[in-house]
């Protein structure tokens, strides 16, 4: 059996990615076992094996040394090509995070305060109604602040919910197929929200909002602030809204499980937008989920929040900023709240800070892990968490809808299993 450091190297040099990476080291000179990583490595394959996922590549940081990096499967169900670790995911969600670093960058250049109102920035929406049961909507009690953005407090919604009154309005408004973003908040302002703004956690557009708050204060595009501002100063070269046509062909297809057939089948994506939102003059630059990236790239941001805000000289943001971010901002009354949308019912043992899911509690959550962790992840099953305590990032990359699998928690175990020293 290859060593596994001698296997991290073929990884990476095998797509040139070695003399600009995070370097790897063996795991053990980080408190990691080698031999109890190879755990980490069999979950990948298991779940390859019995056809529950195409593809599958995990990352283990500690200490800012690679000690695990993972390739396995194939490209796609109906690609049998293998998996390589250059190949382009849809991030979806794990798009939000840097949404919030952004926004947050140009709360330390004084460009907002978090009690502002939001129609500050956006005066679109400054006259939303609040929906009820009654139909008679009724203006908030409050404003929507910025504070309430970033949190998930504002009162917006998704869409999600197709028994939902105000839900079922967001799907017919087709927000997504807005020209850029001012269009979106033009079409938000025509909807109810759905909560006062400040009484739920509700996850929501939200961050695609923030996309356009950045933009009003930067006087940027969108796209084109997060390229000066975060992606060329990390060095992340595969992370943009609109694949480049040279960069197709490493584009991975996208999943979702049959459950009549009980097989994966491959999303077709000729149909509601699909490959559009990805190419062909991207204009609608999604804050919330719009982003394409690959493992090493999203490891470089995220080695800069483990970090502090800093990655290879480059400073991206301040620490204590990123210790204000990574904290729970939620009161106890908003995250006990609610049903369906309470945070800790769908994340127990969770609260939420600036952009972040935090761990308050992981007895809560029945899964081993450590308070203070922060973290998110994406709608095709891509996650990552930072463990300030145990000085790790994790990510772990798939492209399935709407995942049956207990993959995440699975990669919290047998990653956690892998340390042979704990700083708790």
């Amino acid at each position: 059996m290859m060593p596994l450091f001698a296997a991290i190297i073929l990884v990476l040099s095998a797509s040139s990615l070695l003399a600009d990476s995070i370097q790897p080291i063996e795991p053990e000179a980080q408190g990691v076992s080698a031999d109890r990583l190879e755990r980490l490595k069999h979950l990948g394959q298991r779940y390859v094996d019995e056809g529950k996922l195409a593809g599958i590549i995990t990352m283990v940081n500690r200490g800012g040394r690679l000690v695990h990096a993972e390739v396995t499967g194939q490209r796609g169900v109906d690609d049998d090509r293998p998996l390589e670790i250059d190949h382009l995911f849809r991030i979806y969600s794990m798009t939000k995070p840097i949404t919030a670093v952004a926004a947050m960058q140009l709360y330390e250049q004084g460009g907002f305060s978090l009690n502002d109102p939001l129609s500050k920035y956006v005066p679109e929406l400054k006259d939303l109604k609040v929906w009820n049961e009654q139909g008679d909507n009724s203006a908030p009690k409050q404003e929507i602040t910025m504070h309430h953005l970033l949190t998930h407090t504002a009162g917006f919604s998704y869409g999600f919910n197709p028994g939902d009154p105000v839900d079922q309005m967001y799907r017919e408004a087709r927000l997504f197929e807005a020209d850029n973003l001012t269009d979106f908040a033009v079409q938000l302002a025509k909807l109810p929200l759905r909560y006062e703004p400040g009484e739920r956690w509700h996850y929501s557009v939200a961050v695609d909002i923030t996309g356009l708050v950045v933009e009003r204060i930067s006087g940027m595009r969108f796209d084109e602030y997060l390229a000066a501002n975060i992606f060329e100063p990390l060095g992340m070269e595969d992370t943009f809204f609109e694949v480049p046509q040279e960069k197709m062909d490493r584009f991975l297809p996208n999943h979702y499980w049959d459950r009549s057939q009980g097989k994966l089948g491959t999303v077709d994506e000729s149909q509601g937008g699909g490959l559009a939102r990805y190419t062909g003059g991207v204009t609608l630059f999604s804050g919330g989920g719009g982003l394409v990236s690959t493992v090493h790239d999203y490891m470089r941001f995220a080695e800069m929040l483990r970090n502090g805000g800093e990655f290879q000289g480059a400073r991206i943001i301040g620490p204590k900023t990123l210790k204000f971010m990574t904290k729970n901002h939620l009161p106890e009354e908003i995250t006990q709240v609610g049903t369906g949308e309470r945070l800790n019912r769908a994340f127990a043992g969770m609260g939420f800070g600036l952009g972040f899911g935090v761990i308050l509690d992981p007895l809560e959550s029945r899964a081993i892990g450590s308070a203070g962790t922060f973290m998110w992840g994406g709608a095709a099953g891509t996650v990552f968490w930072v463990d300030p305590l145990e000085d790790l990032v994790v990510i772990g990359m798939i492209q399935l809808m709407g995942s049956p699998w207990p993959l995440r928690e699975e990669l919290r175990i047998y990653t956690y299993q892998a340390l042979i020293e704990s700083n708790e």
